[in-house]
């Protein structure tokens, strides 16, 4: 199983705002849009808030300029850097959308919280 070593800054700022169930998917000859999701969820509308603005800052950090689509949405919000799109998710978003079942054949990578 790969991991997120080249996307942990991202990993890492979401993990840090108590961001829930972060998991990547590896898109790679499957996916034509970028090469990884990253996937999260939070807690309440502000938690969403929260890790949609540190993901956006650390994709800025890293270089990446960011679109972000559904910003008023309280289910799911999308950071789109390019080479990785960061998926924040309510509880209730990611149990209806199942991003993880719909590219069930791209590989899943893990990630390991250091703090």
């Amino acid at each position: 199983m790969s991991t997120l070593a080249e996307y942990g800054y991202i990993c890492d700022a979401l993990a840090d705002k108590k961001g829930q169930e972060i998991v990547g998917l590896d898109l790679g000859d499957i996916g034509t849009l970028s090469d990884v999701f990253i996937l999260v969820t939070g807690n309440s509308e502000v938690h969403m808030k929260t890790l949609v603005d540190v993901s956006q800052e650390a994709l800025e950090r890293n270089g990446h300029r960011v679109r972000i689509e559904g910003e008023n949405s309280t289910n799911w919000r999308l950071l789109d850097g390019g080479d990785v799109v960061v998926h924040v998710f309510s509880k209730k978003g990611r149990d209806f959308y199942k991003i993880e079942k719909l590219w069930g054949d791209a590989e899943i990578l893990s990630y390991e919280y250091k703090e």
